[in-house]
């Protein structure tokens, strides 16, 4: 007798639905085919204890599991819900009426209770596209799976309540319903860090306004204790909210990961990673033996912060350079190929200098002759011309730290920053992937980013005094173009550029001069 159930693996991002054949013989075998790993194999084990302990009946007679495409390895233990359900459904202890509709995905425990998994929200957009009725998950993972419309999600505690549900028994699961909409909205405004509490850097505050209304890439350079960290953590709270759509990407990319909570069904803020500066370049990148999304596919709408930067390995940093420019990182291996999303915005912070105090208005740099050069060329220039916007960080003074007078909080920057955003998704409506100038292609930037005579002088000026690159040249008009929507105005004036030029800290002279 052959029975068929279904289940679900992810490679990348993207699931890809498994058929699980079990078929019953004459004999005492267990077979398992289909290009199952060591954890996929070890299902046997862990399926006859979850049997015994729930007193149900491993057939002992030859079983045979095909799990079907036979060309992709299956990996890890989400398989054996449905290969238990399989075996049980062949041995008439199931019966196989609602087999065909629902995708099965759980890992069982020794007693037959079913264990949380990762990918949950790929699995659950994948069967719906494929037309399948319903998903039956690990409870621990329904909410995840119930941000999916128009599909039955059922969350199981243990093997026991999907039997009773596939035996239309009383006592079995119920159906997980989630209010997508309210969920997220509600979640929407609530942030713990607010530029409310930061004194002074009422430039730096302004920097963080334009990075954030057209999706900048920053780098912050400045002494121990100026607030650059402080800075760069409170930006998601100015950054305008996710849309729904950007929200369930940002949440499958989690899923896989593993990151999602178990209390939250759908992540409503914008991500902000911090890697730590011994971090590899697969854990930055992504990738793996067992293919994995990185940090910056991690931050993928959101904030990627590297915080003490030249820290970093060099030959890390430069796998930033293609995801920076393209916002997708390709993984490719000798046995597979994997596009992962990277859409994020880099914020980065460097002391100056080694001992952290070169350009300080008062404190000494106590470095060496070209300590400062060394220490600066750890950031390639490539590296550096990918990112629009340079500050420079000064210490904030006594005078400004016990004012009391309250500082402009998030809520307002947003609201200008939202402002500004509309503008450019009117202007990018019809430009498929582009939502902010930041992302803008050659085209858009030929079309969008014109200035007069004046501009034009004035940014040719500055090119030669400070020695930028054609891609420089392309940042501080995109920045520009920023400034000009903060402004409300069509055109980019000369008092844009000004202002765009003034964001190249590290392209003057006087920063390799030690």
């Amino acid at each position: 007798m052959l029975v068929k159930t279904y289940s679900s693996t992810v490679f990348g991002i993207n699931a890809t639905t498994i058929t699980i054949e079990v078929n019953l013989e004459i004999g005492i075998n267990f077979y398992l085919v289909g290009l199952p790993d060591n954890a996929v194999k070890e299902s046997q084990q862990r399926i006859k204890a979850a049997f015994k302990n729930n007193n149900l009946k491993f057939p002992g007679r030859e079983i045979t599991v095909n799990m079907a495409p036979a060309d992709i390895r299956k990996e890890g233990s989400v398989f054996d819900l449905p290969i238990a359900i399989g075996i049980l459904a062949v041995s008439k202890q199931v019966k196989l009426e609602l087999l065909s509709n629902y995708i099965l995905i759980g890992e069982l425990s020794l007693d037959g209770s079913i264990q949380a998994t990762r990918g949950v929200l790929a699995i659950a957009l994948q069967a719906k596209q494929e037309g399948f009725k319903g998903i039956i998950v690990p409870k621990a993972n329904a909410l995840e799976a119930a941000v999916v419309n128009d599909l039955e999600v059922y969350g199981a505690e243990n093997l026991a309540e999907v039997i009773q549900f596939l035996n239309q028994e009383e006592g079995g699961m119920q159906q997980i319903i989630v209010d997508v909409e309210k969920q997220f909205g509600q979640l929407i405004e609530d942030f713990e860090l607010d530029f409310r509490d930061v004194k002074g850097q009422m430039n730096i505050k302004r920097a963080f306004e334009i990075a954030a209304s057209g999706g900048h890439n920053v780098i912050l350079i400045g002494p121990p204790g100026s607030g650059k960290s402080m800075l760069a953590k409170r930006l998601g709270s100015i950054l305008p909210p996710m849309s729904l759509d950007e929200a369930l990407e940002t949440t499958k990319i989690h899923s896989v990961a593993g990151k999602v909570k178990g209390q939250v069904g759908i992540i409503s803020q914008r991500p902000f990673r911090k890697p730590h500066h011994t971090i590899s370049d697969i854990g930055l990148i992504g990738g793996g033996s067992y293919p994995q999304p990185g940090e910056i596919s991690l931050a993928h709408n959101g904030v990627l912060f590297l915080d003490e930067l030249p820290e970093y390995k060099r030959t890390v940093l430069e796998v930033m350079r293609q995801p920076l420019e393209d916002r997708t990182v390709n993984i490719s291996r000798a046995k597979f190929s994997i596009d992962y999303p990277a859409s994020f915005m880099l914020v980065a912070a460097m002391n100056p200098c080694p001992c952290g105090y070169y350009n300080h208005p008062e404190k000494e740099c106590v470095c060496g002759p070209g300590v400062v050069q060394r220490y600066l060329n750890k950031i390639s220039g490539p590296l550096l011309d990918r990112i629009d916007i340079h500050i420079e960080v000064t210490p904030v003074s006594f005078d400004e730290l016990a004012n009391s007078k309250p500082s402009e909080g998030s809520k307002e920057i947003r609201e200008r920053v939202g402002a500004a955003r509309t503008i450019q998704k009117n202007r990018y409506l019809l430009r498929n992937g582009i939502h902010c100038n930041a992302q803008m292609s050659m085209k858009e930037f030929e079309e969008h980013c014109n200035i007069d005579n004046a501009g034009s002088q004035l940014l040719k000026t500055a090119m030669d005094k400070m020695g930028l690159s054609a891609r420089a040249y392309d940042r501080i008009l995109k920045v520009a173009r920023t400034i000009a929507d903060l402004d409300q105005v069509e055109n980019i004036e000369a008092i844009h550029i000004a202002e765009a030029i003034q964001y190249r800290t590290l392209d003057r002279c006087r920063w390799s001069l030690n």
